[in-house]
């Protein structure tokens, strides 16, 4: 079994309150996420998960900077999963009567290209035309200095249109910055203000902050990598950057509590939120899932309602099952990898595939596994656990190849299952990746008769 790394071991932490996940499947996140940052370099992860509208594992690990270890009470910055929250500030505005999604921003901010035009539900679907003013994966020149909302506006929003509003889909973190000035306008307060009376307060989400307080030794760093060079802290940008397109920082429980309140269809009216989710339709009748500040699609045959965010030095993903009421949130404090993605697909793998009616007593026969590859990768099988067609398949080549093969790569460090049992065939079908040291991982596919004591029908290995 892969064991965590003495330094990720010391610092991985977990809120007491949330540990409700099966002790395997915990295990195999905690080897997922220690395997995951010893291969990208990325320093620390802070994983949230929800099913069925429970939040059910809230742990960190990892460094969240050079002389604080990972703490699942930590906020990351968010950065772009913030976007949500300023479009339903703009939504609950318009239910309180004070502004329509419909308005034309000119209404509201003089002085912008098209904006007699341009809606705010445009901006706030990225359909406007206003050009990004940082689509760039690193802070420029610029971004060393502190700036203010209107200065954005002025350099980047009176522009001429990168297309006619309503036509096209282009990410514009312009759109959101024009956005939340109309939000602080037609309010009367801070954009911050609001969401904590409306939303982050009758949340209890207690963590969240703005971002540009959170440059101190007492939260997480952000970092970078040069190409293949050294893990290194990235320098802030200036204050007031990721104003409303990506200024919150919160902690992996509290980004949960907004998605359950999501699947739940609390807190918010219910139109709001389906009114966010749904996609919007261009000019030309086509869509790409964006809805008003998230994606909606369906991925790995599930639909999903999600978002990642990227600022400098963190990238996160906030991913929700509506269907199931399943969440999966990753942090991480580091921009340099595709850590997040890896994290998500692999603790949706563990965690949220239902097993087959009739075999919740199935358990995953990890010590049978792990004993009947040793025996076979010695090339001296315990024959009488195999079924007759598994005997016939281990014939002398078959099992000569084996062993020459797998005893070159030396013993396992761990074996992942691939989800729970299934059934096929009147056999019972566990899958798991096997991982070794300085190798590529492998896939075995088994198969087995019903019974943790059944005799294996198939134990087949193959690369992945």
């Amino acid at each position: 079994m892969l064991k965590l790394a003495p330094a990720l071991l010391a610092f991985a932490a977990t809120s007491a309150a949330a540990q409700q996940l099966p002790p395997a499947q915990v295990t195999a996140i905690d080897q997922l996420v220690a395997r995951t940052l010893a291969d990208t370099g990325v320093p620390s992860a802070e994983i949230a998960v929800v099913r069925n509208g429970t939040l059910v594992l809230d742990k960190a690990y990892g460094k969240a900077n050079e002389g604080l270890p990972a703490n699942p009470a930590l906020p990351y910055q968010i950065a772009s999963n913030s976007k949500q929250f300023t479009a339903m500030a703009l939504m609950l505005l318009e239910d309180e009567r004070k502004l329509s999604l419909d308005d034309h921003v000119g209404k509201y901010i003089p002085g912008i290209t098209g904006g007699d035009r341009i809606t705010i539900r445009q901006l706030l679907s990225h359909t406007s035309g206003l050009q990004d003013f940082w689509p760039q994966d690193y802070s420029f020149q610029d971004m060393e200095q502190p700036t203010a909302p209107q200065h954005i506006v002025d350099k980047w929003a009176k522009k001429p249109l990168d297309f006619e509003p309503g036509t096209r889909w282009q990410y514009s973190n312009t759109g959101y910055v024009v956005a939340g000035m109309i939000a602080e306008k037609v309010s009367g307060q801070p954009l911050l203000t609001y969401l904590h009376r409306k939303v982050f307060d009758p949340l209890h989400m207690t963590s969240v902050i703005d971002q540009d307080d959170t440059n101190t030794s007492a939260f997480p760093a952000g970092y970078k990598r040069n190409a293949l060079g050294p893990v290194r802290v990235a320098r802030q940008p200036g204050r007031g950057w990721l104003y409303a397109a990506g200024e919150l920082s919160m902690n992996a429980a509290d980004l949960a509590k907004w998605d359950i309140a999501r699947m739940n269809r609390a807190l918010i009216p219910a139109s709001d939120w389906i009114e966010q989710e749904a996609p919007v339709i261009r000019a030309d009748g086509r869509t790409n899932g964006y809805g008003l500040g998230v994606f909606n699609h369906y991925a790995r045959e599930r639909h999903v309602i999600d978002h990642g965010g990227e600022a400098v030095g963190f990238l996160t993903q906030n991913t929700i099952y509506p269907d199931r009421k399943d969440a999966i949130i990753v942090f991480t404090n580091a921009d340099f990898s595709g850590a997040t993605s890896t994290l998500t697909a692999g603790i949706e793998k563990i965690v949220l595939t239902a097993p087959d009616a009739g075999l919740a007593n199935e358990g995953d026969r990890l010590a049978d596994v792990q004993a009947a590859y040793a025996m076979v990768a010695e090339g001296q099988p315990e024959r009488a656990k195999f079924t007759d067609n598994l005997n016939y398949y281990f014939n002398p080549t078959t099992l000569g190849d084996y062993s020459a093969s797998l005893g070159s790569l030396g013993a396992p460090t761990a074996f992942e299952p691939l989800g729970p049992p299934r059934l096929r065939g009147g056999f019972v079908n566990r899958n798991f990746t096997i991982h070794y040291a300085g190798h590529p991982d492998l896939t075995l596919v088994t198969y087995a008769e019903p019974g943790n004591a059944g005799r294996w029908e198939q134990f087949m290995i193959m690369p992945e």
